[in-house]
């Protein structure tokens, strides 16, 4: 099976996000705003998930879904930064 081109290939963005619980908040917020089929259209994956900090991948398309679904969840988060690179995202070290 020959590879995708780069202009088939799904645009990603990372996402910066503070608060408690994000592991278990995070999808549980989206699946309440906009549904499961909307969950499924945000491939969402974590890159990374500490106490209080996470870096989640979505896809391009539905950041403002994601910042409406995390703003609207009665436990506080929060998203810091969005990034289209993780090295741009976590800062140049």
């Amino acid at each position: 099976m020959k590879p995708l081109k780069p202009s088939m290939k799904e645009k990603k963005r990372y996402l910066l996000v503070r608060g408690k619980e994000l592991d278990k908040n995070i999808p549980k917020a989206i699946r309440e705003f906009i549904g499961t089929l909307g969950m499924a259209r945000t491939s969402l994956h974590f890159i990374e998930c500490r106490k209080e900090r996470a870096i989640i991948c979505i896809n391009r398309k539905m950041i403002d879904h994601i910042k409406g679904a995390i703003a609207l969840w009665p436990d506080k988060m929060f998203v810091d930064k969005v990034s289209g690179t993780l090295k741009g995202l976590r800062g140049k070290k």
